[in-house]
């Protein structure tokens, strides 16, 4: 098996175990992070209704002239920030943070941080 394939498998068993204690509520929603090669993603989940209930991410057209020539630490903590605020407009104050297997730190702590900058109670 293939280097990269191993590290998929143990990030989902990682994953899944992290899921299985983690439910969002409409009060206090999962804040879930994927980071692709190139991109990063930010979801806020309500996991009783099955509803996302908004996501925003560095591929986001409103953020495109922020994010234009950043590194990706600082393009994380920049949706991170967006969506805090989006989610205050919307009176989410509280939110269960979902690191999705990946390691808390780099660009999964720089959202966090950007989050907790935005208002967020993580």
């Amino acid at each position: 098996m293939r280097k990269t394939d191993l590290k998929k498998q143990r990030r989902n068993k990682i994953r899944r175990r992290i899921r299985s204690t983690i439910r969002g509520t409409a009060e206090r929603p999962r804040m879930a992070i994927y980071k692709s090669n190139k991109h990063v993603y930010l979801q806020l989940i309500n996991d009783l209704d099955n509803l996302t209930i908004m996501s925003v991410s560095t591929k986001s057209a409103d953020l495109q002239k922020e994010l234009k020539d950043k590194a990706p630490l600082e393009a994380a903590e920049i949706i991170g920030k967006a969506l805090a605020e989006s989610a205050t407009d919307k009176e989410i104050k509280k939110v269960v943070f979902d690191r999705s297997g990946y390691k808390y730190h780099g660009i999964v702590k720089a959202a966090a941080d950007g989050a907790r900058e935005g208002g967020l109670d993580l």
